[in-house]
């Protein structure tokens, strides 16, 4: 059950992502999805895609109870919401099926789309679960074995003027050689937080927000755990199971995707590969361009370090190692190894009984290369949802859309001249003409002059020239000095046009990729995730501006 809001969301308004922003091949999944359908699974469009995507997932074997038992303990570690933790129980039902999405482990919650991928996931497991009949739950996975400590390290906030400022943690001993989920913040993250405490707009909600920030993200704790805790707060009302996709207790689950790969080095790689060739052909592009000795897993033993294969040797970095041990290895010590990104979704979908993943526009494209390495470790591939994209914007920066019919993409530039461009068309027909004629004047006499002066003098032509341009300079300068005083009589538009540039594009990004979870938290406080929930539609193919 959702919490209760005081106050209900505007209905939001709907922006064709072909005007918007996207790949072709994020386009043509949407909007023309035939000449994709051979990389995927299904058409999420499509009803009976949904019918046989369910009935693939419960037919398939799965150790449902053992990995319901080590989301249980995941749960009552973080001390997640009821909701959550009577979600993974539901999973031990044999008929249940799964909606996953997952992101990596961001400072403060990552950016907003962290939430929106969260929340579309949610939308859709109720929806098929009216729909279909079936149980149907949720499940983020947490990131947790990433290494790539740059990507999470830092959040963006807006001020009280709506500046973006970037928020860094630091001291952080092992960051870009081990997991995410090994990482532990420092004393560090106390500065960060009162950076931001004082960065942040002070709302009713500002107390609050820091207070479960600092709740969350402690000194000692680790950095997976504490973006595992605040997703636990904001979705876990929801029943959505957040889950560690690090946890040692989960990978006997794997072993024999593990094996496999073992057994058959670079097959998984050349699978991929082979498949992003022909997405190219097609004329689209291939998102993941694999290592030509790789084989799609890491070893865990010292760090996260890629289990290469060449010249019929087994190389643990740039270290040797013997094919039968490691093999060995895999069957009795799973936790030592970790897929990557070709293997990773197979892996989440071996674990669960996943019917669809919730995927971001990258995500989208490198899963379009993995049809075939599905097959191969005899795992149901899901179909693939995009996540709902969206803009959120306040009353003042959607009036003021709505009063000059400017288009929320025009806003990205970062500077005037959308503005100045609307502000033109403003102007008097008359004096707008006036300055046109005097313009056209100037070039008419100023031709009439070059032409007759040849013939007194031809080293005057020059000076003709010379003159037109500096005429021409002044009139463009007048017109220039017309349009500014004509901001400086719309001065409240003007504020108006920089507050929703920046509010909807800050450093000229896209607000859903920058603006970090905190930065929503503090404007919306506990109505954030139910009123976003309410409002934002599953239905794709749509850039959708949301008032909340």
């Amino acid at each position: 059950m959702l919490p209760d809001s005081t106050t209900q969301a505007a209905q939001p308004q709907g922006i064709d992502l072909r005007q918007w922003s996207g790949s072709r091949l994020s386009l043509d999944y949407t909007y023309r999805h035939e000449p994709l359908a051979r990389f995927y699974a299904g058409d999420p469009a499509d009803p009976e895609a949904w019918r046989v995507a369910i009935a693939r997932a419960q037919a398939h074997p799965r150790e449902r109870d053992r990995m319901v038992a080590v989301l249980e303990r995941q749960l009552e570690q973080r001390r997640a919401p009821d909701q959550a933790r009577a979600a993974a129980r539901k999973l031990a039902d044999p008929r249940a099926v799964a909606i996953v999405t997952g992101q990596q482990a961001g400072l403060f919650g990552g950016p907003l789309y962290t939430l929106m991928k969260g929340l579309t996931a949610a939308r859709l497991a109720a929806d098929i679960e009216a729909t279909y009949g079936v149980p149907c739950v949720t499940v983020f996975w947490n990131h947790a074995e990433d290494h790539d400590w740059e990507e999470v390290a830092s959040a963006w906030v807006l001020d009280a003027e709506l500046q973006v400022h970037k928020l860094t943690v630091g001291g952080i001993e092992g960051d870009g050689h081990v997991p995410v989920g090994q990482v532990h913040l420092t004393e560090d993250i106390t500065r960060v937080l009162d950076e931001l405490e004082t960065l942040l707009p002070r709302t009713e909600f500002t107390d609050e927000t820091i207070a479960q920030l600092r709740q969350c993200y402690q000194p000692g704790t680790g950095m997976a755990d504490a973006f595992g805790h605040l997703l636990d707060l904001l979705l876990g009302p929801l029943g959505v199971i957040v889950f560690d996709g690090s946890d040692p207790a989960a990978k006997p689950l794997a072993s024999a995707i593990f094996q496999r790969v073992l057994a058959h080095p670079g097959h998984t790689r050349q699978l991929a590969t082979d498949a992003g060739q022909a997405l190219i052909a097609a004329g689209y592009h291939a998102q993941v361009l694999a290592q030509p000795d790789g084989t799609a897993l890491f070893s865990m033993a010292d760090g996260r370090i890629p289990i290469k294969y060449r010249d019929g040797q087994f190389f643990v970095g740039d270290t040797a190692v013997d094919a039968d041990a490691l093999r060995q290895d895999a069957a009795a010590h799973p936790e030592r190894f970790s897929p990557n990104v070709l293997l990773r979704a197979v892996v989440q979908d071996t674990l669960l009984p996943t019917i669809a993943y919730v995927a971001g526009p990258s995500e989208l494209a490198y899963l379009g290369q993995l049809k075939d390495v599905y097959a191969f470790h005899e795992t149901p591939m899901p179909l693939i949802v995009p996540r709902a994209t969206g803009t959120v914007l306040d009353s003042a920066a959607q009036r003021f859309l709505a009063r000059t019919s400017l288009e929320l993409k025009s806003l990205q530039a970062q500077d005037e001249h959308v503005l100045n461009q609307w502000l033109e068309a403003q102007l008097p027909p008359s004096l707008e003409q006036a300055l046109q004629d005097l313009a056209r004047a100037i070039d008419e006499r100023i031709a009439v002059l070059a032409a007759e002066v040849p013939a007194l003098d031809p080293t005057l032509e020059g000076a003709v020239k010379s003159s037109q341009g500096r005429l021409s300079h002044e009139v463009r300068a007048l017109h220039t000095k017309v349009i500014t005083a004509a901001k400086r009589r719309h001065d409240t538009l003007r504020r108006q046009f920089a507050h929703a540039q920046h509010l909807a594009f800050p450093g000229g990004h896209p607000q859903e990729r920058v603006v970090c979870l905190a930065w929503f938290m503090n404007r919306f406080g506990p109505a954030l995730v139910p009123r976003l929930y309410e409002c934002l539609p599953t239905e794709g193919g749509k850039h959708w501006l949301l008032q909340l």
